[in-house]
């Protein structure tokens, strides 16, 4: 034997002693998932995001999940805000930390099914404006739809594309079919991570712990993230295994806008993955004053913080996410029916089954709920369940949407067929071009079509002409600062300046401010 091979001093004595500690990264996802999750996507303005920022950027993140087309949506509705100016804002205080947007590639702002040219012009908007990364979640598990979202993402500016193995559990998902979807999407070069997407937070450790290792082995040098829901409880648990997996990136929330339905607690899971030898490498300083933001936002707005949620198995069966759930408790309020809730659950499982087991994850998660409330609404009435059917639900067994996972159910195909609505929408979808996009808008407003921006396209495409008229009107969003104090008091000398200040004010239905002689009202409308 050579010293070289055994002897205390050679190299091989550098070499002993304890493993390198293995160290994982992390996704932020308080402004959009944690946000979306708990607060309805409502809880949070431009300036308050603004605010975060400079701090999130500090904290040493690999990403930020910032932000989605229904965040913007709800941004234009509710808050009278330029989606445009909220991206260009925060990339302006987030210098570091790739600022990140999930889409599904089939829709943008509203539920339709986005024509491609609208899809590609909206991603090079929002990468002029400051998104570095996308992540792709086609809710099929449509590898081949995903990797043409993944390659038109690249070609109009983002950096970094993340594609979704969604999981979800049915007697047609298997783990042979999670398998080939996520080595169908590593060997697509324009994808530059996969991610395990767990929306209705379904996985166990016992699950995980048979999943992950075929999909680390599937990905191969790709990087492999995950993203999973507190829903039933478990998700912190998940998140530790996944962690000693070899998972690379996990995806948490901060403070008031972490557990519940949202993300688990990065402090939290760091002192979890601590006490089994892995790190994470973020700044505990800037986790902590970014948790006192977010307090003080959640304070100020009367804003539920999310709490752990106790072990509940009951979502395994109707798998509707959590937010979704406060959607379903408000449509049955509106109509009266608050008592129909479990009804409703127990008909979303029936409803998912016989139209093929979609994940339910947007849009199919919505389009399952409406249909099992109109189910137990008909079934109230007297009549035939399947009896009363919108149109995304005829669009969907129609194969507007793509191929259903399983078989639609007899009973559902001969609903559809009957319904007078299905030959109206069983048409191709309308494919233009950008151009003819540019010109459509043109026309309806008067202007030359060289004049109409590309933002200007994509807003009056997807939304209503008086709400893109609101967002002008309105002007730029007010800015929010905490100082420990709250946020900061800006002087206005107008009515408009009231009015635009106002936004700023969390929580509120009307105001009324009486100067001298001028009266000012205000009553602000329920979001759309």
């Amino acid at each position: 034997m050579t010293e070289h091979e055994t002897g205390p001093r050679g190299p091989g004595a550098a070499a002993a002693g304890p493993p390198p500690r293995r160290a994982v990264r992390v996704v932020d996802t308080s402004t959009r998932d944690g946000n979306q999750s708990l607060w309805g996507a409502t809880g949070l303005t431009t300036g308050m995001v603004e605010a975060l920022g400079p701090v999130l950027d500090r904290a040493g993140f690999h990403a930020i999940d910032f932000t989605s087309s229904t965040h913007l949506a709800v941004g234009v509705r509710w808050h009278r805000e330029d989606p445009w100016e909220r991206v260009a804002r925060m990339r302006a205080v987030v210098r570091d930390t790739p600022l990140s947007m999930i889409t599904t590639g089939m829709r943008f702002m509203s539920w339709d099914r986005a024509p491609e040219a609208l899809i590609r012009l909206s991603m090079r908007v929002l990468a002029r404006h400051g998104l570095r990364r996308v992540q792709i979640a086609e809710p099929m598990n449509d590898t081949a739809a995903a990797a043409r979202v993944a390659r038109i993402a690249k070609e109009e500016g983002f950096e970094q594309v993340v594609a979704a193995v969604t999981f979800t559990e049915s007697p047609v998902h298997t783990d042979d079919l999670f398998g080939a979807a996520a080595r169908a999407l590593a060997a697509e070069p324009a994808v530059d991570a996969i991610y395990l997407k767990d929306p209705g937070g379904l996985l166990t450790p016992e699950r995980a712990a048979a999943l992950l290792p075929p999909l680390r082995a599937a990905v191969g040098a790709l990087p492999l993230e995950l993203h999973s829901h507190g829903t039933t409880g478990l998700a912190a648990q998940v998140y530790v295994v996944a962690a000693r997996l070899g998972v690379d990136v996990l995806h948490t929330a901060l403070g008031a806008l972490a557990n519940g339905t949202s993300q688990p607690s990065l402090t939290r899971l760091v002192e979890n993955l601590a006490a089994v030898g892995i790190d994470v490498d973020v700044d505990l300083d800037a986790l902590a004053e970014a948790e006192e933001i977010i307090a003080r936002i959640a304070e100020e707005q009367g804003l539920a913080p999310g709490v752990p949620v106790e072990y509940d198995l009951r979502p395994h069966a109707h798998q509707v996410p959590g937010g979704m759930m406060g959607t379903l408790r408000r449509q049955l309020a509106e109509l009266g029916l608050p008592d129909a809730l479990p009804a409703v659950l127990e008909e979303t499982a029936l409803v998912r089954a016989e139209l093929g087991y979609p994940v339910m994850v947007t849009p199919y998660s919505q389009f399952v709920g409406s249909q099992a409330v109109l189910n137990v609404v008909a079934a109230r009435a007297g009549q035939p369940r399947w009896s009363r059917l919108p149109d995304e639900v005829i669009r969907y067994v129609l194969g507007q949407f793509g191929t259903p996972p399983g078989p639609v159910a007899d009973v559902v195909r001969e609903a559809v067929a009957a319904s007078p609505r299905t030959r109206e929408l069983d048409v191709p979808p309308d494919e233009p071009t950008v151009e003819q996009l540019r010109g459509k808008i043109a026309a309806a407003l008067g202007r030359p079509a060289a004049v109409v921006s590309d933002e200007e396209v994509v807003l009056r495409s997807v939304l209503p002409a008086d709400a893109v008229a609101a967002v002008a009107a309105a002007g730029p969003a007010p800015a929010w600062r905490f100082d420990g104090r709250g946020p900061s008091a800006t002087p206005v000398t107008s009515a408009a300046e009231f009015a635009r200040a106002s936004l700023a004010v969390p929580g509120w239905r009307s105001l009324t401010v009486t100067i001298g002689d001028e009266r000012i009202s205000l009553r602000r409308g329920e979001p759309s």
